[in-house]
């Protein structure tokens, strides 16, 4: 089916363009979105006559866009999620779970908006990009701890591997103490 585009599709096209594409993805995604019009006669004289108000709109939109990624652009959300000592997410980070933590820090963020390159399945800083506008993307560090206090260690540099270790050679020091302590306890009995 042939597309007259109303603003820029990614990987697809710039405002103005006819394209082909798909008749289900025209129908289910372009037309109800409003990103496009069927090629005929009509139409064609439709996007004419409107295309200085819609060039505005999309100069406006990207705009606000802009704004937008230059405020939230290099942001750091911490997000609280149950793991092994491992460090494998009980699950993961979903697009919705990016854009409820952009939500508690002001930020109004939609979860469309958010790229993942892939499933985010275990602990520590992962960068997450953000798609503000078609032209207009921003990118956010997501702080993924299973607690507050680990979110903080984890921003300050430490990995969730080197705070195990610390954690166990800790626990280690700790138990032969506890022997050192019963040996010299014994000791002081035989006496």
């Amino acid at each position: 089916m042939q597309i007259i585009l109303l603003e820029r599709v990614a990987k697809l096209g710039q405002m103005g363009e006819v394209v082909n594409v798909k008749d289900g993805y025209a129908r289910n995604f372009l037309l109800p979105q409003g990103k496009g019009l069927r090629v005929n006669a009509a139409n064609l004289a439709r996007f004419e006559a409107e295309k200085a108000a819609l060039e505005t709109r999309n100069a406006e939109t990207r705009a606000t866009a802009q704004a937008e990624a230059d405020k939230i652009d290099g942001a750091t959300f911490v997000i609280i999620r149950s793991a092994s000592d491992a460090g494998s997410l009980y699950g993961s980070v979903t697009p919705r779970d990016v854009a409820d933590a952009a939500a508690e820090n002001d930020f109004k963020i939609d979860r469309n908006q958010v790229v993942l390159q892939g499933p985010i399945k275990d602990l520590g800083l992962h960068d997450v990009t953000l798609n503000l506008h078609p032209e207009v993307t921003a990118t956010v560090t997501l702080n993924v701890a299973r607690s507050k206090e680990e979110a903080e260690l984890q921003a300050a540099g430490k990995s969730i591997q080197e705070l195990a270790a610390e954690e166990e050679a800790a626990a280690e020091f700790e138990i032969q103490e506890l022997f050192d302590d019963l040996g010299s306890a014994g000791n002081d009995d035989d006496e």
